[in-house]
């Protein structure tokens, strides 16, 4: 199994971690509750992990301006 960071914005792969033996508390994903894991990790038919975060381009954008917090997408 194989976990993919993507940024929830602009959708570029920030991470992967290859086809290791992990426990999903190793990722912190034990800290999410369960809204947050529903609208953070999904699951793909191949049994990979996609998780949906942030790059710093896009975290960037938020603290230059603030506004942009209210789209789901800002990038054109």
């Amino acid at each position: 199994m194989d976990v993919f960071y993507h940024c929830r914005y602009c959708g570029t792969q920030v991470g992967h971690i290859k086809n290791s033996m992990f426990d999903t508390s190793q990722l912190g994903f034990d800290m999410l509750n369960n809204q947050e894991r529903a609208e953070l990790i999904k699951y793909n038919e191949q049994g990979h992990i996609n998780v949906s975060t942030i790059c710093e381009d896009c975290q960037e954008a938020l603290e230059n301006n603030p506004e942009l917090h209210q789209f789901d997408s800002f990038i054109q």
